[in-house]
């Protein structure tokens, strides 16, 4: 038996709630693992709150963590009993202290990483891997605006595109914040409480407008988005955290041929390949320096209630 968290229902952060449960029986080509840090993010709110039903009720939540392998399949090669594992995944079960996991999953964690920035940081990484060089293909000289510059995703994606020789436009809720986003790479922040922030990304650009867009705040800065893009600009979605956009007219976008991009990562990485270049590529962003971030909150398994409500508070740094 292991403790996990358990959903049952849709709902507030309440409904998150600590159970024993069984573990299945070791597959040929399955570990199992004693996890030491586990990952909250945004789409954890989403899936519990119902916003996203891609979790069967009921169901252990949770995408990511890292663990220390304690078992090893009959089939498995490349990893031993004592290794410690990072994964990502999108079949859910990471709120868990114990756990079986596919070992195509498993990626074998450098010593240079701490469990926590593993835990809190791989999938945040993947996915701006994933909006940089896939969906965007974003490259030296181009201008960018990043909402949410000093959240989860948004300070590692300002970070690595700074790192590109990409000049950052980065929104934030607050003075402390704009810092924040300055030291992550932003040359210009704006406080989109208290400013137009199209009007600010034209002045910013001499009235050209931004190259790119990556919005994961939603209802509340689509509209803006679209706005502060340049003809052919490329505005991708990738979180609702203000809540759903409202359907839009193509003529929205046709007004300055603009391309709409909404992206999961989770169908980036469903091939083993593409999720083990991907991983390893985040693991050496870390490695080289050039990608870093604080150790994230400590909360025990049992106040996963806690963790969310921070989270939707937007008082959880991201993670």
């Amino acid at each position: 038996m292991s403790k996990a968290i358990v959903i049952r229902e849709y709902g507030e952060p309440c409904v998150l709630k600590m159970e024993h449960v069984a573990l299945a029986g070791l597959g040929d080509n399955q570990v199992r693992l004693c996890q030491t840090a586990i990952g909250v993010n945004f789409h954890d709110c989403y899936v519990r709150s119902g916003l996203y039903k891609t979790l069967a009720l009921p169901g252990i939540p949770g995408c990511e963590a890292v663990g220390v392998v304690e078992e090893v399949g009959r089939d498995v090669t490349g990893i031993a009993v004592g290794d410690r594992i990072a994964y990502g995944t999108g079949d859910y079960g990471a709120y868990a202290e114990e756990r079986i996991l596919e070992s195509d999953l498993a990626l074998k964690l450098p010593d240079g990483i701490s469990d926590s920035v593993a835990a809190t940081k791989l999938l945040r990484a993947m996915t701006v891997e994933m909006l940089l060089f896939q969906v965007a293909k974003v490259k030296a000289g181009d201008t960018i605006l990043v909402h949410a510059a000093a959240g989860g995703v948004g300070k590692l994606l300002c970070q690595w595109a700074h790192s590109m020789g990409v000049t950052v436009i980065g929104t934030v809720g607050s003075e402390a914040k704009a810092k924040q986003a300055s030291k992550y790479g932003c040359a210009h922040t704006i406080l989109y409480r208290q400013q137009d922030v199209a009007a600010e990304v034209h002045t910013f650009t001499s009235g050209k407008g931004v190259d790119y867009v990556f919005d994961s705040v939603g209802a509340d800065t689509f509209e803006g988005s679209l706005a502060a893009l340049k003809v052919t600009g490329h505005l991708i979605n990738f979180g609702q955290s203000s809540g759903p956009i409202k359907p839009i007219s193509m003529d929205q976008l046709a007004a300055k041929s603009i391309t709409l991009s909404r992206p999961i990562l989770f169908h980036y990485i469903a091939d083993k390949l593409a999720y083990q270049t991907m991983g390893l590529s985040v693991f050496d962003a870390f490695l080289s320096g050039f990608l870093s971030d604080d150790e994230a909150t400590s909360l025990p398994l049992l106040r996963a209630e806690e963790a969310h409500i921070r989270l939707e508070n937007r008082s959880g740094g991201g993670s």
